[in-house]
């Protein structure tokens, strides 16, 4: 398991086969103590790497100053003089 705040991370664990539940392709899968598990294939190796790419600290500032500036526009008394 890839997925890094899973109970089983880290370990490998046997497919016993695998099903759709929507469109997410899932596993059902042995935990090792005969207890039987569904995950997404995303949370295995076996599904696309995750990415790595976080938002810089820098960002996040930008962004949040972009969402302070759209409320005030929306706000009653903060839009539009006209």
């Amino acid at each position: 398991m890839t997925h890094p705040f899973h109970p089983l991370a880290g370990r490998s664990v046997e497919v016993l086969y695998s099903m759709r539940r929507g469109d997410t392709r899932m596993f059902v899968v042995d935990t090792g103590s005969g207890a039987r598990m569904t995950v997404p294939v995303e949370w295995t190796d076996r599904g696309p790497a995750p990415q790595s790419a976080r938002l810089a600290q820098e960002s996040l500032i930008e962004l949040r100053a972009l969402v302070d500036a759209l409320m005030r526009r929306c706000a009653p008394d903060g839009g539009d003089e006209s």
